[in-house]
């Protein structure tokens, strides 16, 4: 089983980008750990979807984009296309300006030059993957390590109280600030890249030619989604906790804010990890995020550019917003509402395939699994409706 794990941890990546440092920061600064059971059913939505595309990729030996231009019209699939390159452009704006804030508080860099150097950096890293899968999947498990211990760093000097983040688990809200806060927080969970992503590692790297080769990729899978996504919800929770524990009350609203907050309630120490992970953050997504951008195009309309090429396109929109002075908290807000619009288009494609037995063959999704994927998307756009409306408000 082994040789099959690594999928879910490049597309974990997703859940652990400068976006959800925003979000699960600003959440434990105003309302403690009251939202703690946010994270986890978010997390659970997360193991659901993406093991649903995991599974449409093995299946079919087809990414989801692919699986749009074979079995949807041609306007249908053209329009999917045009909507998920803008969703690419606005995963890599979030990602480079990710990158660029943390080098900034690193080492004062100019925004422009560090998304400059965000951008190589992920260039480079994604170049591995040409040579090796696994090179390039233990390149971004590294990364997530980073952030891991980062993180288990701050959790552990800041004093968490944990019957506080146990009472955190009952489903509750504080008024509407706290309804609209956690609406931004399931909704921005699932992300349209990771779900397009998925199914095309999996199709690309697990053959699966007989029933039996099936049974013990799909069994491989399920570990792989459950672990990496575990990993990425406990990311998620520790970011939460620690910014209830040491910057409760204090309203954070932007990620200088935070990491200012946090030299001064836990010292330098935990600050600069802070800053490390965020950096880490910044180089995977964007490395994972221009990988998804090239299976788009070719999934959608079978054209494949030269990665560099690639990178340019998604690229230039982030270097342009730097350059002309954008404040970066508006720019990653910006983005959300684009990657929010995107959702719908993803996953009710991918509920609708995993469901029948014409695309999946044996393994077609059972009544129950449907049922659930049905649920579960319906939650997340009507969750990423209420908050589009709130920020159109």
């Amino acid at each position: 089983m082994w040789p099959l794990l690594g999928p879910a941890f490049v597309t974990a990546v997703a859940y652990v980008d400068p976006g959800n440092f925003a979000t699960n920061i600003s959440a434990g600064s105003a309302y403690g750990y009251l939202l703690v059971w946010v994270v986890v059913v978010s997390n659970l939505m997360a193991m659901l979807i993406q093991y649903l595309s995991a599974k449409a990729g093995v299946a079919t030996g087809l990414s989801l984009p692919a699986l749009c231009r074979e079995h949807l019209p041609r306007r249908v699939a053209n329009g999917l296309w045009g909507q998920a390159e803008l969703v690419a452009i606005a995963t890599d704006l979030a990602e480079v300006v990710g990158g660029a804030l943390a080098l900034k508080l690193l080492f004062d860099l100019p925004l422009l030059v560090g998304g400059t150097i965000t951008a190589v950096v992920s260039f480079v890293v994604l170049g591995l993957k040409g040579r090796s899968h696994r090179r390039f999947e233990t390149v971004i498990i590294g990364l997530l390590g980073v952030i891991l211990v980062g993180f288990a760093y701050d959790v552990a000097i800041s004093g968490v109280d944990s019957m506080a983040v146990l009472d955190g688990t009952l489903p509750r809200f504080a008024g509407m600030d706290s309804v609209m806060l956690a609406a931004g927080m399931l909704g921005a969970t699932v992300m349209p890249h990771a779900i397009y992503l998925h199914s095309a590692l999996t199709s690309e790297r697990l053959h699966a030619r007989t029933e039996a080769e099936r049974v013990t990729v799909m069994r491989s899978q399920r570990v792989d989604v459950v672990v990496a996504m575990t990993v990425a919800g406990l990311m998620n929770l520790s970011l939460l906790l620690v910014a209830a524990s040491a910057l409760s009350g204090q309203g954070i609203d932007t990620i200088e804010e935070a990491h200012a907050g946090l030299g001064d309630a836990l010292g330098t120490g935990a600050a600069l990890l802070f800053a490390l992970g965020l950096l880490a953050s910044g180089f995977a997504s964007s490395s994972v995020g221009t990988l998804s951008g090239q299976v788009i195009m070719e999934g959608f309309i079978r054209r494949h550019i030269p990665v560099a090429a690639r990178r340019l396109v998604t690229l230039a929109p982030a270097l342009l917003v730097l350059a002309l002075g954008v404040d970066p908290t508006a720019a990653l807000v910006g983005s959300q509402v684009v990657l929010s619009f995107g959702i719908p288009f993803a996953l009710v494609p991918l509920v609708w395939f995993t469901a029948r037995r014409d695309v999946m063959g044996s393994l077609v999704n059972r009544p129950t699994t449907t049922a659930a994927g049905i649920v579960v998307a319906t939650a997340i756009i009507a969750l990423n409706g209420v908050l589009l409306w709130q920020l159109a408000s």
